[in-house]
């Protein structure tokens, strides 16, 4: 009888434990430590969109940069038709880059939408 409430006993001291050890380890993610870390993680993604935006206006200020051409002076200049000649030259190329870039979206809105049916079908298959 003394031997079953010993080993009773023992194994009331190990649930104990057990459930002790269950207890402590849950409280390492507190609700404070998790608002902490999601506030973190907000501030770092805004930092790092904010860092984006700024890379982006950068790429786009130097992509202006290299296709705007100074406008002559024209007070100051001689052969005005070599001016006109060299913005209409100027125009023509930037036109036919325009149509060649709305030919090549069209065709790739083309293919999209084609994708788009072909999946569509495969899911009504299945």
């Amino acid at each position: 009888m003394a031997e079953r409430e010993r080993k009773k006993e023992e194994v009331r001291k190990r649930l104990e434990e057990a459930s002790r050890m269950k207890k402590t380890k849950k409280g390492f993610l507190t609700p404070e430590r998790k608002k902490k870390l999601r506030k973190f993680l907000m501030m770092k993604a805004a930092e790092d969109l904010k860092q984006q935006q700024m890379l982006k206006e950068q790429e786009r200020q130097r992509i202006l940069q290299e296709r705007m051409i100074p406008l002559p002076d024209l007070d100051n200049e001689d052969n005005l038709e070599a001016v006109y000649e060299e913005i209409r030259e100027r125009l023509i190329e930037l036109e036919s880059e325009n149509y060649d870039v709305s030919y090549i979206v069209r065709q790739k809105d083309f293919e999209i939408n084609e994708l788009t049916i072909a999946v569509n079908d495969l899911r009504g298959q299945l």
